[in-house]
């Protein structure tokens, strides 16, 4: 035994790790696996939230590391967004640890429900496609242009090898032209990563999008600031709190690592609305399985 926990409960959180890091990744929903399971092992409500933010905090590091090529020339935002996240995490730990336990119970299960059915609408896929659309549509467009000015510079480009022209990059619109909602959307998020967080990614994603910051991928990476930046200070509060069952934080910690780090290899195979289906279906059986005992 460890801490109350046997070796073999230790490995199934491990698993479970896995893959709430593997349903992260490919869905944005990785809450929707490790904290019922933290539930499953006995751990109080708040004490399984406040233990499974400190666990899943490293998929986030992991995701804002391999966005510096997204986030560059964005220091300012990028910036901005941590700061925001942060305060905001601090606020939704607060009102996790300082509400009464039954309020948070009580609110599970609605909180569940709602992440699996931002899901089953799937902003974060609709945002994908029309991104991928407006990427062609430069493609093609630069393409033409192309066409029409080689009928000038024929003479030119056969004794002169020309580089192959790229569309210009899509940029991120700068901050003055944000609308005043924008930072209360984003802050809403934040304190809402703090106190829950399951499906918080897809949210910010959805405000961000809504208020034209920019192209799919840049906009998914200052997502991931947010959240990361609301996943770090809540960690604090809660470990500053006492608030962390640590053997299970750890091995949920390491098991995310290792699912977010397989997941994008095997998710190339399975078709997104499967996985997608899968996770509304969990979410929904979750919140029926959480609302009986609640209510």
């Amino acid at each position: 035994m460890i801490a109350g926990f046997s070796i073999t409960s230790l490995l199934l959180i491990l698993l479970a790790g896995i893959g709430a890091g593997f349903v992260g990744y490919a869905v944005g929903a990785s809450s929707l696996v490790s904290y019922p399971a933290l539930l499953a092992f006995g751990i109080p409500p708040v004490l399984a939230n406040a233990s499974n933010t400190v666990g899943v905090v490293g998929t986030g590091i992991g995701g804002v590391m391999g966005a510096r090529k997204e986030l560059k020339g964005q220091a300012v935002r990028s910036i901005t967004y941590m700061v925001i996240g942060a305060f905001g995490g601090v606020a939704g730990a607060f009102l996790l640890l300082k509400l009464d336990p039954s309020v948070f119970e009580f609110a599970a299960p609605v909180l569940i429900l709602l992440s699996s059915l931002i899901i089953a609408i799937n902003p974060r896929g609709r945002m994908q496609a029309k991104q991928a659309a407006a990427d062609a549509t430069a493609q093609l467009k630069h393409i033409e242009a192309t066409e029409a000015t080689e009928a000038t510079e024929a003479a030119k480009r056969a004794t002169t090898p020309t580089a192959p022209h790229r569309p210009p990059e899509q940029l991120v619109q700068p901050m003055s032209q944000d609308s005043w909602w924008v930072w209360l959307g984003v802050a809403a998020v934040a304190i809402y990563s703090g106190y829950f967080g399951a499906g918080a990614g897809t949210l910010a994603l959805a405000v961000l999008d809504a208020a034209k910051i920019g192209p799919f991928h840049k906009i998914n990476a200052l997502k991931t600031l947010i959240g990361t930046g609301a996943n770090v200070s809540a960690s604090v509060v809660f470990i500053i709190q006492g608030a962390v069952d640590w053997p299970a934080a750890i091995m949920l910690c390491i098991g995310c690592f290792i699912g977010g780090y397989i997941a994008p290899s095997i998710t190339r195979k399975i078709p997104a609305n499967i996985m997608r289906a899968a996770a509304v279906i969990a979410g929904i059986i979750l919140t029926i399985d959480l609302g009986l005992k609640t209510y």
